[in-house]
């Protein structure tokens, strides 16, 4: 078990979305409740389709897990959905009660196929290092860039909580394609900075849009 969720220095993310994605295409870490887990290389990302995996963790609602998986398969054609599974040993920290989201998205890159990205989806609490803050709590985590990520609802709030999942694992799935915290208001890849400002949030930006497609991200 961790006795303390660290960062490391070096560092392997329905008509109503449809309109959505249609109006700016298409959210983990500045770290706030969303974050990236930097690296000092370079993004080894190529151009080329990559296939993307939900791996839900055990508890989650099937019905989350479904809806996300509805939702991405729409405007994104390789989209999986792997089965259920424990949380790794040692993800457990025990101090806050509750998982350190570095170790799920260690173990998650470990576990991934080379040319596809992991998105780890729970409803427990997960945290990771802030600055001096060494458990400070968020909606989600994932490599910048690498191949995995995890998302929580945990966090999540309001009348459209699937909308928010939604968005939050966009958000993080950027990352892993290597793109950073975003300052137009309404893109997905804004830093949320300690709130929930997924229903304000519109698409990517033209920006972030072309970034995506130049890592290989191809529309239905």
């Amino acid at each position: 078990m961790h006795n303390k969720c660290t960062l490391k220095k070096t560092h392997p993310i329905i008509s109503y979305l449809s309109n959505i994605l249609l109006a700016g295409i298409l959210l983990p870490i500045g770290i706030l409740l969303t974050g990236c887990k930097g690296s000092l290389s370079k993004d080894n990302h190529p151009a080329r389709e990559i296939i993307v995996g939900l791996q839900p963790f055990e508890n989650i609602s099937q019905q989350d897990v479904a809806d996300v998986y509805g939702a991405l398969i729409k405007i994104y054609p390789s989209v999986k959905t792997n089965k259920s599974i424990k949380f790794p040993d040692g993800a457990w920290y025990v101090p806050r009660s509750r998982y350190c989201a570095d170790s799920l998205i260690k173990y998650l890159s470990n576990e991934t196929p080379a040319s596809q990205i992991t998105i780890g989806l729970t409803n427990k609490d997960i945290s990771t290092a802030k600055a001096s803050n060494a458990d400070w709590g968020v909606m989600g985590l994932g490599y910048c860039p690498g191949n995995a990520c995890v998302v929580s609802t945990y966090r999540l709030s309001g009348k459209d909580i699937y909308s928010q999942l939604y968005k939050l694992c966009l958000h993080e799935w950027g990352h892993t394609l290597g793109l950073s915290h975003c300052a137009v208001s309404t893109c997905f890849m804004m830093d949320v900075e300690g709130k929930n400002p997924f229903n304000e949030e519109t698409g990517f930006c033209n920006n972030c849009k072309e970034r995506m497609i130049e890592k290989g991200w191809h529309r239905n």
